[in-house]
C-alpha cells in the first residue's frame, strides 16, 4: 500500500459520493465497487471519516457525512 494508492482511492470515493450524495455502502460493497485492495479501502474510508466527509450509519455502512462540504 502506498500513499498514492490511498490518495487515488480517496479521490475516487469523494467523486462518487459527491455525485451520489445518498450513496450508502458497506465496506465490502465499497471494496468491490471500486476494486480496491482491502487495506487501501480501509485506510481511505477511515481517513475520509476522520475528515468527516464520510460517516457510519447505524448499520455500519458508509454514508456522506452531515458536515462534509464538497472538498475535492
Amino acid at each position: 500500500m502506498t500513499i498514492t494508492q490511498i490518495e487515488d482511492a480517496m479521490q475516487l470515493i469523494r467523486m462518487e459520493y459527491a455525485e451520489l450524495p445518498e450513496l450508502k455502502l458497506t465496506f465490502w460493497q465499497a471494496q468491490r465497487l471500486w476494486d480496491l485492495p482491502s487495506d487501501v479501502c480501509a485506510r481511505a474510508l477511515a481517513t475520509l471519516m476522520e475528515s468527516r466527509f464520510l460517516a457510519r450509519a447505524g448499520d455500519g455502512s458508509y454514508v456522506r457525512g452531515m458536515w462534509s462540504g464538497v472538498r475535492m
